[in-house]
């Protein structure tokens, strides 16, 4: 049963190429201007989608500086910031919302955005966005993941840290709420994530497991993850960009650039071309490469009635003459005429086994 989509135009399927999506999330860095750069460099780099987040730290958090509310892991990117300057920091204003959707669909890309609350989905139905994404850190939060399927649109879903049961659960409850498209993307919530921890063969069972499409938000360095995951038949890659790491950002150490978005959607499309059918024998390409198999050929003048031997017949390149298999059968069979060295040997040239045996 195919499990294919439509998203604003574009399907996504097995059966199409893979869905790009370039995720802006705090990479504007508080510039509208910086913002737009971004959207730009996207359809540049032949991103099909751009996503924003939508929230302010008000539907995020409180505004508390202590306990839980404070960001203490040393290895965190945002070690030593409180949930809520970083996400004042990281916001985006919903006032840019029109500008960056419009500015996002007159270059041909899909335009959507991640919403964090209620309030958020009300907004971005006033936009008419095509669609939705369920970020990781929410995908437990079933009232949000009804109030998003309510609008029958299109829903992307991370699954970074859920359980198996959580997103039986998460899926279940955008199914019976009126989601009918559903693309499930595998996440490792780790900022940035390392390929140890992907584990893309879950790919392959979240698709037999909840008969839908299946992605990739990735957060690894580089592209080879992401390739991989097309391989193993994601059909969407979620990455975050940014125009350049070194002039920093909530998000910037594991965005990539624009020549990296690039690539991956270069090499995303090669990878699909790539995963093709189950197929053996030679391809329409390899047709002309037959010729240069190795095959028998008479490589010392056989005279009419001479037995064949190892020394005047060898396997060797082009593959013009019988297959290397058929040497044992030729040979102590006659030369039936005449063979020049260099001939391929065929079963014309040689004399019936009964006249062999003569």
């Amino acid at each position: 049963m195919s499990t294919a989509i439509s998203v604003g135009g574009r399907s996504i399927g097995l059966d199409h190429p893979p869905f790009v999506i370039a995720e802006m999330s705090g990479n504007h860095n508080g510039s509208l201007d910086r913002a737009l750069a971004i959207v730009d460099a996207a359809a540049n780099a032949g991103a099909h989608a751009l996503k924003v987040q939508t929230y302010t730290p008000d539907t995020m958090t409180l505004d508390l500086r202590e306990r839980e509310f404070h960001i203490a892991d040393v290895t965190s990117p945002w070690a030593g910031r409180s949930l809520y300057d970083l996400y004042g920091e990281a916001q985006m204003p919903w006032s840019w919302h029109e500008p960056i959707f419009t500015r996002a669909r007159a270059l041909g890309m899909v335009a959507f955005s991640t919403p964090f609350d209620a309030s958020a989905v009300d907004l971005l139905e006033t936009l008419d966005v095509p669609c939705y994404k369920i970020a990781s850190f929410e995908n437990t939060d079933l009232p949000l993941i009804r109030r998003v399927a309510a609008t029958r649109k299109p829903l992307f879903l991370s699954t970074g840290m859920a359980t198996v049961d959580e997103l039986q659960g998460s899926v279940a409850a955008a199914r019976a709420a009126g989601c009918r498209e559903l693309v499930l993307l595998k996440c490792t919530s780790a900022y940035p994530a390392a390929p140890d921890d992907i584990n893309l063969r879950t790919v392959v069972d979240m698709r037999d497991r909840f008969g839908c499409e299946v992605g990739l938000s990735d957060h690894t360095a580089g592209i080879g993850v992401a390739i991989a995951a097309i391989a193993l038949g994601a059909t969407v890659i979620e990455k975050h960009m940014t125009l350049t790491r070194a002039e920093g950002g909530v998000d910037s150490t594991f965005s990539a650039e624009p020549d990296e978005m690039s690539q991956l959607v270069t090499e995303a499309d090669r990878a699909w071309r790539a995963r093709g059918s189950v197929r053996y024998g030679a391809t329409a390409s390899e047709t002309p490469s037959l010729q240069f198999r190795r095959s028998l050929y008479v490589v010392k003048h056989v005279k009419a009635g001479e037995r064949l031997t190892r020394e005047n017949v060898r396997a060797i390149r082009p593959g013009l003459g019988l297959p290397p298999g058929c040497l044992d059968q030729v040979l102590s069979r006659r030369a039936a005429f005449d063979i020049d060295r260099g001939t391929p040997l065929a079963w014309a040239l040689l004399q019936e086994e009964s006249q062999d045996a003569r």
